[in-house]
């Protein structure tokens, strides 16, 4: 028998989540390096640079990865043979302090993102708590933890199919991940459940993204079994589609493709999928009762050496004072760097907008969208001399339902926000003469560097998802949707999928 400490349970997942908040898994570094070195679409090239310049900036600097720091999912196995120290907290309990002790912790503070009354008030819990446990009673004497901090814009891609057992996985896979668009921030990784029921096939993806990348391995010794030869095979065909960095087209969509299966019922083939952004973000531990986790920080020298270099397809803006004839210059694919003063607003921020010019009452004193940009962003706490913590872009497609009303009835010039725009605010966007740029996904404690200046002007009871000025200095971003309505995202992909397919014609001849 083992005992135990609750304060060691407690330590260890507040250690881990700081931890993994600014320190990537080498395995998943190692396997973008490999991306970015294979990598042919220039668009893409350049995506997969500034998330791994980023990643060596948060290792070194101690600060978030992604401005999106989770949802806190824990997988804890309790060996039969454990024995607690104290029995006044449940597992849970342990977890969600361990937890409230990460998120505020005031070294590095971690973006809140968990809203309680989910269907009603959705009020911030402020602390990023409850975790999402899942607990096992296994054989031993040990407890065994994986952890993840899973962010908002890769967790809401999750899909889940009843297939007729006949069916291919392989097939509903390749015919879905498209319609999954970017806001997953690719590249990452695929975890696909398979059996069980429709909530087992569910767990078994999220738990099989826990697992190191190996895929390489795999390919180099072939599979031996049929979920080793489903892997391959899914990783080959996503690959294919041409997707690529961020959705602009490229050769790697996936680094990798976890499948986790138990057996399931004569008539079921439940299927879920589950993607990893690039922000992947996991550690395991185990207490044996000698105390806390000892999680031994990675070298900083185990980082890739890239260095990112704006090429000629560059323009450099002051945004202040800008109209539509100047945005009308700017074209689909081109590297914009954004100097002087842009608003931020996201979800909760745009209904309340929304509901003040439907009242009547109009924007808030001091909020005027007159001629100027918004960037899609729930920045991270600034600590030190810090203008704002990290502050990467969140999914823009969760604003298209507001993009109208912005650009027809506030004056709004442009957007700024990550992946792809659906059809409607297209043509919105070409409609109204506007663009859409886009900011890397995973890069956020690189695009903060740009923000010299922060003040809340609207809405400070909404924590992270206020409106802020923020005044940026060369803050980099891609013309994804111009004003003539061309969009990266559909374009990009095209083109490289057309590509891959001639290129492997070549190979095949």
């Amino acid at each position: 028998m083992a005992i135990i400490k609750q304060q060691d349970l407690i330590d260890s997942i507040a250690d881990a989540l700081q931890y993994i908040s600014y320190y990537h898994p080498l395995d998943f570094i190692q396997a973008l390096e490999k991306a970015y070195h294979k990598e042919e679409s220039q668009a893409a090239k350049d995506a997969i640079a500034q998330i791994l310049i980023n990643s060596r900036m948060s290792a070194q600097g101690k600060r978030p990865i992604c401005q999106d720091t989770g949802i806190v999912t824990c997988f804890v196995k309790v060996g039969m043979d454990v024995k607690w120290d104290k029995t006044d907290m449940t597992v849970q309990q342990m977890v969600d302090e361990g937890t409230r002790r990460a998120y505020l912790n005031p070294d590095n503070p971690l973006r809140a993102s968990i809203v309680e009354d989910p269907t009603g008030a959705r009020k911030n819990t402020k602390d990023n708590t409850p975790a999402v446990v899942h607990l096992d009673m296994v054989a031993g004497s040990e407890v065994e933890v994986m952890i993840a901090a899973k962010g908002g814009g890769s967790e809401n891609k999750t899909k889940m199919v009843m297939l007729n057992p006949s069916d291919s996985i392989a097939d509903w896979v390749v015919k879905t991940l498209p319609t999954m668009g970017a806001g997953w921030c690719p590249p990452g990784m695929l975890g696909i459940g398979v059996g069980g029921t429709a909530e087992k096939a569910a767990v078994l993806a999220k738990e099989s993204l826990m697992d190191p990348v190996d895929i390489q391995e795999l390919l180099d010794r072939g599979p031996q079994n049929a979920e080793e030869e489903l892997r391959l095979e899914i990783y080959d065909r996503v690959n294919k589609l041409g997707i690529g960095a961020q959705g602009l087209g490229g050769l790697t969509t996936v680094v990798d493709v976890k499948i986790n299966s138990v057996p399931t019922h004569a008539a079921s083939k439940p299927v879920v999928m589950i993607p990893n952004c690039a922000a992947t973000r996991h550690v395991h531990f185990h207490l044996d009762g000698s105390g806390p986790a000892d999680l031994t920080p990675p070298k900083l020298e185990e980082w890739p050496e890239i260095t990112w270099e704006v090429g000629e397809n560059v323009r450099r803006v002051n945004v202040d004072g800008l109209t539509k004839a100047d945005i009308a210059e700017w074209k689909t694919g081109e590297t914009v760097l954004l100097s002087g003063k842009i608003l931020t607003g996201r979800d909760a921020a745009h209904k309340k907008i929304q509901e003040l010019l439907a009242s009547g009452e109009g924007l808030p004193e001091g909020v005027d969208f007159t001629n100027k940009f918004i960037y899609y962003v729930g920045p991270v706490d600034a600590i030190g001399d810090e203008a704002v913590g990290p502050a990467g872009p969140t999914t823009a497609t969760r604003m298209d339902k507001f993009t109208e009303m912005m650009l027809a009835d506030t004056g709004l010039l442009g957007t700024i926000g990550k992946a792809e725009r659906g059809p409607a605010t297209v043509e919105s966007i070409k409609n109204h003469q506007s663009v859409y740029l886009m900011a890397v996904g995973g890069a956020a404690y690189l695009v903060s560097k740009a923000i010299k200046k922060a003040r809340v002007v609207a809405f400070e009871e909404l924590g992270m998802e206020a409106i802020y000025e923020f005044e940026v200095e060369d803050m980099p971003v891609t013309v994804a949707v111009d004003s003539t309505g061309e969009s990266a995202h559909v374009t990009g992909p095209a083109i490289w999928q057309a590509k891959i397919e001639e290129l492997n014609d070549k190979l095949a001849k």
